[in-house]
């Protein structure tokens, strides 16, 4: 898995951390997928949330600048509805724990 996949992937898991996807959230997550330039089938993988399990362990080879512009990333999609749930807050910072930010 390339790691923009494995990005796309961890903002998914924030944006469902709550349960719920909003229409801003699927918005966002669309902006994520093309900005990274992923294609058709790539975006139907992270949408499937087909190799969910694996992204932490792609994005830990990343630099740390990379890491911490994800986690950035990550900040802004549980933002995005305007409402912070604890479990979208819980995703982001178990992620930029495991990625040695938090």
């Amino acid at each position: 898995m390339e790691p923009k996949v494995a990005r796309c992937l961890l903002i998914s898991k924030v944006l469902v951390a709550d349960g719920i996807m909003t229409a801003q959230e699927r918005e966002f997550l669309h902006r994520a997928m093309v900005g990274f330039g992923l294609s058709e089938d790539e975006r139907q993988r992270v949408i499937e949330l087909e190799g969910w399990d694996e992204a932490e362990h792609i994005v830990a080879a990343m630099t740390e600048r990379e890491k911490r512009a994800l986690v950035d990333d990550l900040t802004e999609a549980a933002l995005i509805d305007g409402k912070l749930s604890p479990h979208e807050l819980e995703a982001v910072q178990r992620i930029a724990q495991a990625l040695g930010i938090g």
